[in-house]
């Protein structure tokens, strides 16, 4: 039973719920059915797939991630960058509006799931860390602007097209000529409106005296009034017969059960995006998910999000709807309406369900405009330009992979700029690893401690050479270890002993491990011995089981200062052998 708990969390917050918690769930349940909405349209619509099928995914997704995730606040659906790198993908296997477009979408749910629910069995949730969080905002901003530019023809009213930057400007500018003035006038005004609601609603009701909670909820609620104003007006003054793009008619119904199609060669064109979107999916979730835990000091088990993930994206496919995650918005919304549970979650798929039963005739004259306006307003907070600064300020290799990844999103298309996100970021880890910060260290005058010689005044002995290995020593940075000690180590020098000292060092693979035989030979050859100091237990344990111990010129010392006290000019034997202090390694 215990077993099955960790793989089914409701059954852990399940067993305490309370009718507190079931009053709580249900208000948040409540504003965030009418947040997602509208959402749930626009990001269909992002995704190129007809408007049921963003609510579609926002039902079975919920529930499902209700039973198996382990967030209490985190809300799960679609979401702007899983819905362009969406469109994307199955852009390129499938024209949009088709069925074949619909069971595109489907099939990437169903890889996307599989993956990411193998990925939480098998506990490779460290995957993700291969994304930097440089390279994450990189590409989130340009996914941002390429999700921005990409509704502007709904804003304008005419067709378009493109995957990348340029080919959607192209587009814009060869189509201009056909903008619809009324549609132009709704979406800007909605844009307007919803930008003004983002930034001057909330302080307004705060002055009219409404509590802060009540003043940040309404605020949110925003999109609401703008697709009810904008839809009264298109039904009013029949628009949708003067050019203007409407939603249309909506399935009044619940998801449907559908099957993806598994064709070989659809399956080998989609694999490669699915696996995108999972690894993108799951970054932005878990940021999300740990964000909000932490301030209710809750635990996010990384691997069980996989499979609540997984699991959800599964659900997806077989009703209808297509890849989802956890989205920023909403999940803080469900926070702050002041859900305890995934319960919220679940009692928001029952309200979406009805909504999708009994309320999508409502959104039959909704403006293709007011939901592009609801899409620019929400991605445009995700832009932060400012990170090509700060990166620049900080660190150069940092970015030249933030503006990298930046570039080719804009330039050659999401699934491009993502996938080199994830080389540079591992490039990065392999380049900065490779040159191994290595200090020469000295003692600090009436103390134990040992600092850089470039940075402090300190304590040496021309007989001693004391470098601070500050990394773990693998096949990639060790011989650059091996040649620092060879050029710091000349013939006729003064040096007879050599100290690694090992405080910084969690790990040596089998290559660094034949590097340090190799380097203590040449030592030894020229007269010098090789030592070793604070070695940490792991390390110890690895070491203990080979021939280098017993063939070490030097000891192992457990502080540098017993090594500085033994090997100093008065107090040490050069050719010693043996480890000090090797009971109390650790």
């Amino acid at each position: 039973m215990t077993g099955l708990r960790r793989y089914v969390p409701i059954l852990n917050w399940g067993r305490a719920y309370t009718r507190q918690a079931f009053a709580n769930d249900m208000i948040a349940a409540v504003i965030v059915t009418i947040m997602l909405i509208p959402q749930s349209l626009a990001y269909a619509l992002l995704a190129g797939l007809p408007p049921e099928a963003g609510i579609y995914a926002s039902i079975m997704p919920i529930l499902l991630y209700a039973i198996f995730g382990t967030s209490r606040t985190l809300a799960v659906g679609p979401v702007a960058v899983v819905s362009l790198l969406t469109a994307s993908a199955i852009g390129q296997v499938a024209d949009q509006g088709t069925a074949g477009y619909a069971a595109a979408a489907l099939t990437l749910a169903f890889l996307s799931g599989g993956i990411l629910l193998l990925m939480g069995v098998f506990r490779l949730g460290f995957l993700a860390n291969f994304l930097s969080h440089p390279v994450i905002a990189g590409f989130i901003t340009a996914s941002g602007i390429l999700i921005a530019v990409s509704q502007l023809r709904h804003i304008l009213g005419i067709p378009g097209g493109g995957h990348t930057l340029p080919e959607m400007l192209a587009s814009l500018a060869g189509n201009l000529g056909q903008a619809n003035a009324l549609t132009l006038i709704i979406g800007v005004s909605a844009t307007a409106f919803l930008f003004w609601v983002r930034k001057n609603l909330k302080p307004a009701l705060l002055r009219l005296g409404l509590p802060p909670l009540t003043a940040d909820l309404l605020s949110r609620a925003g999109p609401v009034a703008a697709v009810a104003a904008t839809t009264l007006a298109v039904w009013g003054m029949s628009l949708d017969e003067r050019g203007v793009a409407i939603v249309g008619t909506v399935p009044q119904s619940l998801p449907p059960l559908t099957m993806p199609d598994f064709a070989p060669d659809l399956v080998a064109a989609l694999i490669g995006p699915a696996a995108l979107i999972s690894i993108i999916g799951f970054v932005e979730s878990m940021s999300v998910a740990q964000t909000l835990a932490a301030k209710r000091r809750q635990r996010i088990d990384p691997d069980q999000e996989l499979i609540g993930l997984g699991a959800a994206n599964l659900g997806a496919a077989f009703t209808g709807g297509y890849p989802v995650t956890g989205g920023f918005a909403r999940s803080v919304v469900n926070y702050d309406a002041g859900a305890e549970t995934p319960a919220a979650g679940a009692f928001t798929a029952m309200g979406l369900a009805i909504a999708a039963v009994a309320l999508t005739p409502l959104v039959h004259d909704l403006p293709n405009a007011t939901l592009a306006a609801t899409i620019i307003v929400a991605v445009l907070s995700l832009v932060d330009l400012s990170i090509l600064q700060k990166t620049w300020r900080y660190s150069r290799a940092d970015f030249v992979a933030v503006a990298a990844t930046i570039l080719l999103t804009l330039g050659a298309g999401v699934e491009i700029g993502v996938a080199a996100g994830v080389a540079l970021s591992v490039l990065l880890h392999l380049f900065k690893t490779s040159r191994p910060h290595v200090a020469e260290v000295g003692l600090v005058p009436g103390t134990q401690h040992f600092r850089n010689i470039h940075r402090h005044d300190v304590e040496t002995d021309p007989a001693i050479l004391t470098l601070r290995v500050d990394e773990s020593l693998y096949f990639v940075n060790v011989r650059f270890l091996q040649d620092l000690i060879q050029a710091r180590v000349t013939s006729g020098c003064a040096i007879r002993h050599v100290v690694l000292m090992f405080s910084a060092v969690n790990a040596v693979d089998y290559s660094a491990l034949e590097s340090l035989e190799a380097i203590d030979q040449r030592l030894r050859d020229m007269g010098v011995s090789l030592h070793l100091s604070e070695v940490k237990g792991p390390v110890m344990d690895r070491l203990r089981g080979t021939h280098f111990l017993d063939r070490l010129s030097g000891r192992v010392f457990l502080s540098q200062y017993d090594a500085w006290r033994h090997l100093s000019a008065d107090g040490a034997t050069a050719g010693d052998h043996g480890v000090a202090g090797a009971a109390g390694l650790a």
